[in-house]
């Protein structure tokens, strides 16, 4: 797969600028998540392009716009951008552009960036979904996108949106089941176990202290979508796949910082794994976050924890 920055780039790295003027078949969106809705336009939009022999692209932003307009205010992300890059390689997207999501393209007209799309990317077929709007104010639609596509002479199409048990599937109902601790649901529009991934990072020690060490998982960002104690599967490069425990929270027995902080503790598992690229896979919520008296208590309550969770994989099949 082949990843563009903003509009106007070439491939990071090359030396033939005519590379970006093959003709593609297109999709526009934040795709945070990934999800079944996102997953079907995808699908969808593979079909397309197979039968008009062009590439796959898609084009994203970065950050979220809402994070731009109202940053304290914007909804938890579900994914950073690495890992929506990897899930479109999985899917089998050919390219995918990253553009910057700034003062700048905030003021582009629906006009502009429909031009844009079409010139710059050499779009022939786009495919959006039924409530996708763009340009400044949100001020461009579908109906906007269909009448401007003769003057471009690409084909624009609308996919209505994917229902699970009568629910509209989108970020927002995975962020609120998620939110609510409901990991089966959340599972359920995502069509698989919901993860996070990053990079093992050197931490406090004080899970080691306890007898229980952990690898800690550096976090993209500081609003993650779910917090509380975690049945999980853990995955990485060169690794098999492995179980354990994880604590997603501000750890408020040892900590007074309020960052979040991701510590997975791996069953039977004492290898060296700092900067490896791990992804936690979340399969069930065994409790919240507590705030202990002492570390004795907190250690007990692990204990309890790693019972829990491998009693729960047992009755469960994992």
């Amino acid at each position: 797969m082949l990843i563009f920055r903003g509009l106007y780039s070439t491939r990071s790295g090359s030396s033939d600028p005519e590379f970006v003027r093959q003709a593609v078949a297109l999709t526009i969106g934040n795709f945070d998540g990934v999800h079944l809705g996102h997953q079907a336009l995808l699908n969808q939009l593979s079909e397309a392009a197979k039968s008009r022999g062009l590439p796959t692209a898609v084009l994203t932003f970065e950050p979220h716009p809402r994070e731009f307009f109202m940053p304290q205010q914007a909804p938890a992300r579900l994914t950073s951008m690495r890992e929506k890059l990897e899930f479109f390689a999985e899917l089998g997207i050919d390219q995918v552009y990253v553009c910057r999501f700034n003062a700048r393209f905030a003021q582009m007209s629906a006009q502009d960036f429909m031009q844009a799309i079409c010139q710059k990317l050499a779009a022939k077929f786009i495919l959006v979904g039924d409530d996708f709007r763009f340009g400044r104010k949100r001020a461009g639609d579908f109906a906007l996108m269909n009448k401007m596509s003769a003057e471009y002479g690409v084909t624009v199409q609308a996919m209505s949106s994917v229902l699970r048990n009568d629910v509209r599937v989108s970020s927002t109902a995975v962020r609120a089941a998620l939110a609510a601790g409901d990991l089966l649901a959340a599972n359920h529009f995502l069509g698989r176990a919901y993860s996070m991934s990053g990079r093992v990072v050197h931490g406090d020690g004080v899970g080691k202290k306890l007898g229980f060490p952990t690898a800690n998982i550096q976090l993209k960002h500081n609003f993650p979508p779910l917090t509380g104690i975690f049945v999980v599967r853990v995955t990485g490069d060169d690794m098999p796949s492995m179980q354990g425990v994880a604590s997603l929270g501000v750890r408020p027995t040892v900590s007074k910082n309020g960052k979040p902080v991701l510590e997975v503790h791996i069953f039977n598992f004492f290898n060296e794994i700092y900067n490896k690229h791990l992804r936690v896979d979340f399969l069930h919520k065994l409790r919240d976050e507590e705030k202990y008296p002492n570390l004795e208590s907190l250690t007990r309550q692990i204990a309890q924890d790693v019972q829990d969770a491998k009693h729960w994989l047992t009755t469960n099949d994992q």
